[in-house]
């Protein structure tokens, strides 16, 4: 989980609009009618392609330069930035229950102190995965 940044491929359609592809990440292509929403999708589809890859333990390949991408006529190329932690928390935000075991003496203090339990494990986790 982590930010990315990988060159996309904006291809002018005949009709108008453009068909955007990725060329480091197999599978991650869009479209859109104009430049402005181009970019938006671009960034759907990377984020999504990446959580995806992240999920399924994949291995994420490192993005090309820029400079190194060939392009044809009127295409163009530009960076997309993606942060798949942000995609999560607007896209997977729904609470699951877990159950865990603490020492008994631990729960006490903690309910006398009104402890959030829930709030607590959620900042713990944050701090453990340095989010």
């Amino acid at each position: 989980m982590a930010k990315y940044v990988y060159p996309a491929v904006f291809v002018p359609e005949e009709e108008g609009g453009y068909s955007i592809y990725f060329p480091d990440l197999d599978n991650c292509f869009t479209q859109a009618e104009s430049l402005e929403d181009g970019i938006k999708m671009a960034n759907d589809a990377l984020c999504l392609t990446l959580y995806d890859m992240e999920e399924n333990n994949q291995s994420i390949p490192k993005a090309s330069s820029i400079r190194d991408i060939k392009t044809n006529g009127d295409e163009f190329t530009t960076l997309i930035s993606c942060d798949t932690v942000e995609y999560r928390k607007f896209f997977n935000s729904k609470a699951v229950k877990k159950t865990l075991t603490i020492p008994a003496w631990l729960n006490s203090m903690a309910e006398r102190e009104e402890i959030n339990f829930s709030a607590v494990l959620q900042k713990a986790l944050r701090s453990e995965l340095n989010l």
